[in-house]
């Protein structure tokens, strides 16, 4: 495309409306407006100029505020809709995925789950609009501030006088002992903080020009900000995992890359009593059962020794001890641990007799641990007890068999298969909690419940974030731009003398009154008329 060439001699971009230098009209059709656009300077802006190449067509799409402020409109609603029901990586790992929506939720958990809501925030199409937002934001900018500060830096003292003509801010006045006004009204600028530049007796005074990038500052703290939420994707830039842990039990700590582990010592709980405690507490006790004053997980940090053999247990050493409270985390290197839920009494163990159904005669004890039972336990004599099928987490399905919900054993339930000396080939005999039944028809022996074993277990939140600092940076620079385009404004004045005249134009981005104020303050006494606000005057016709 070709520049255009003013009559002032300035070359402009082709589009420009007003030449970047003296202001003049470069495009007939302008003139029929009674005042000038200056929202861009009347700069060329590409996405208004260029529209040919796909290159372009992709830049003016992008370069529309309508654009950025749908995809803003579409990525919040979608965050809204990952917060109707509870995201993947906060429910309990008790069955699978697709299942436990179904089962806690029902058809709407289903479909949350097929439509993929339930991991939204690390979804292909979210960090697709993410990354939408922040090209928008960038193009936006671009597309803005470049000709701006263009136009705004190439700006001329003498200004054409159809550019002082049309301003909104205008006024023309006999003009007589000339030199002592403008030595008044070049004091009293500078007093209200003007920047003040001449030219062949003209006068143009400036100030808060820098307000004027405050939107784009504001861009370029929402792009830093967008830039960290992203890289929360990055593999090692963001740990959000949970932690279940009961006591007695070590285990390696999520995203450690097997390095830390963390055994859980004692999980305490403390609660309110509505006789001794604040009697605030009462009615929510008398309500619920009980109400947590405290509660936290005792546990004891270690971290791996060398190299570990596949199978083998690794070698860990001692750390520190630490108490995990609620907001009060352990924290070592980037990661920190913290105390979010609890589970009360899981089971953890149960214990069986076999025995003679007719004699009652007991032939030994077996302890099954429920997170790993063993295949056979041998009672000696010739009597064991094979466990051929194991159910944590029980209930029958549709067709009447029996199926496991979840590894959690909730509903733990067995199938044994019991030999004695006088039955080689064995009994079978199914047994849950308070069931047991026999599917080959009834058995000379059985598994008598004898007791169970619970455990307290703690819900740990294991965090590691590097992009927080990102994230604030962002948010500062935001914020910065912010008090930089609220608090300030940019305003300029000319004044020319236009044969025996004296001409007097204003404009500002924003506050025309204090600008009309200021103004009025700076001729006031010098024999220079206060300009007129055209549009005021418009409206009064």
């Amino acid at each position: 495309m070709k520049h255009v060439k003013c009559e002032c001699g300035h070359v402009n971009p082709h589009g420009t409306i007003l030449c970047e230098a003296c202001g003049r009209v470069l495009e007939e059709n302008e003139k029929d407006k009674k005042l000038v656009d200056m929202r861009y300077e009347g700069s060329a802006r590409r996405s208004q100029t260029y529209n040919k190449t796909i290159i372009d067509k992709i830049w003016n799409f992008f370069s529309s505020v309508k654009v950025g402020v749908w995809l803003i409109v579409i990525t919040l609603v979608a965050s809204a809709m990952g917060t109707i029901l509870p995201q993947e990586m906060y429910i309990p790992p008790v069955m699978p995925v697709a299942e436990y929506y179904k089962d806690q939720y029902g058809w709407i958990g289903e479909l949350y789950y097929n439509l993929g809501f339930h991991n939204l925030y690390s979804s292909w199409w979210y960090l697709v609009l993410i990354a939408s937002i922040g090209i928008s934001l960038v193009i936006c900018s671009l597309d803005r501030v470049v000709p701006l500060w263009r136009a705004l830096k190439a700006q001329r003292v003498t200004r054409h006088e159809g550019f002082l003509k049309r301003q909104r801010v205008f006024g023309v006045s006999e003009g007589s002992n000339l030199d002592e006004s403008y030595s008044k009204v070049k004091e009293r600028l500078k007093a209200k903080r003007y920047r003040i530049r001449e030219e062949d007796g003209n006068i143009l005074a400036e100030k808060g020009r820098f307000s004027r990038w405050g939107p784009y500052v504001n861009h370029i703290g929402l792009i830093i900000f967008l830039i960290g939420g992203m890289l929360r994707f990055v593999p090692g830039m963001y740990i959000d995992e949970i932690l279940w842990v009961r006591e007695g039990e070590t285990k390696v700590i999520p995203e450690t890359d097997g390095e830390y582990y963390l055994k859980n010592d004692e999980f305490i709980l403390e609660v309110y009593d509505k006789d001794k405690d604040n009697k605030a507490f009462s009615d929510a006790i008398e309500k619920n059962g009980m109400v947590a004053k405290n509660y936290q997980s005792n546990v004891t940090l270690y971290k791996k020794k060398g190299e570990t053999v596949a199978g083998q247990a690794p070698d860990l050493e001692k750390v520190k001890d630490d108490e995990i409270r609620v907001n009060e985390p352990l924290k070592f290197e980037s990661f920190a641990l913290y105390q979010v839920d609890y589970k009360l009494n899981e089971l953890n163990q149960m214990s069986f007799a076999l025995s003679n159904k007719k004699t009652n005669e007991t032939f030994g004890d077996i302890k099954i641990n429920l997170y790993d039972p063993k295949d056979k336990y041998d009672l000696g004599n010739g009597y064991s007890v094979e466990v051929v099928s194991y159910f944590p987490d029980f209930e029958f399905n549709d067709e009447g068999e029996p199926i496991t919900k979840s590894k959690i054993p909730n509903n733990p339930a067995f199938v044994f298969k019991m030999h004695t000396p006088d039955k080689k080939d064995g009994e079978i005999s199914f047994v849950a909690i308070q069931q047991t039944i026999e599917p080959f028809g009834d058995n000379d022996y059985k598994m008598d419940f004898v007791g169970i074993d619970t455990k307290n277990v703690s819900a740990l939140t294991v965090r590691k974030d590097l992009t927080l600092w990102i994230i604030a940076f962002g948010g500062l620079i935001f914020m910065i731009g912010v008090v930089q385009g609220a608090y300030w404004n940019h305003r300029r004045i000319w004044i020319r003398r236009v044969n025996d005249e004296v001409w007097v134009a204003g404009h500002t981005n924003k506050n025309w009154h204090g600008l009309k104020r200021e103004i009025q303050i700076v001729l006031e006494d010098t024999g220079i008329d206060e300009p007129e606000d055209q549009v005021q005057k418009e409206n009064i016709e």
